[in-house]
């Protein structure tokens, strides 16, 4: 995957690539990735990944998140790449923000993505705020599957989803 972005990414500078931030492989890939002035959309990871693989526990993907996050808004007050924040996480997001506005990086340097249909009103606040959101929208003959396979591969995603409907 990192072989084809930095293929692609040479002709397209504008491509983007996801990358999960509960792998312990992924601080060493973005540093290998930051000479492309990359576009990364930083989500947590929803995978039931080995020990060995990624941070089991919550808490240690949302410092690593922030981590990453923190790597790429420096890139980015210097020009030198586009992040993206993947996450319905308010609080993470508030920090980010933040941490943002404290290295000089303004709204439009960084963009935040949410799901359609969740958490639509911190989306408008956001928006209102000046931040650059996008939402996510799946769609085509394999939306629903899509949904179930996320849901499935991480069972608190049903909580998640279940709280986000009812507010």
């Amino acid at each position: 995957t990192l072989a084809l972005y930095r293929a692609v990414k040479t002709k397209y500078a504008g491509t983007g690539l996801a990358m999960q931030a509960y792998l312990f492989r992924t601080p060493k890939d973005l540093q290998d990735l930051m000479p492309l002035k990359p576009v990364i959309r930083l989500v947590k990871g929803a995978y039931a990944e080995a020990k060995h693989v990624a941070f089991p526990r919550k808490a240690d993907t949302d410092r690593a998140f922030f981590e990453l996050s923190d790597t790429m808004l420096k890139a980015a007050a210097a020009g030198n790449c586009l992040p993206i924040i993947g996450t319905h996480d308010i609080a993470l997001i508030a920090r980010i923000a933040a941490r943002a506005k404290e290295l000089g990086v303004k709204p439009g340097q960084f963009e935040i993505h949410m799901l359609y249909g969740i958490k639509e009103r911190e989306q408008q606040r956001l928006r209102a705020e000046g931040h650059t959101v996008k939402t996510l929208i799946s769609y085509g003959n394999a939306w629903f599957k899509w949904y179930m396979r996320r849901l499935a591969e991480r069972p608190a995603n049903v909580g998640f989803i279940l709280r986000s409907m009812l507010g």
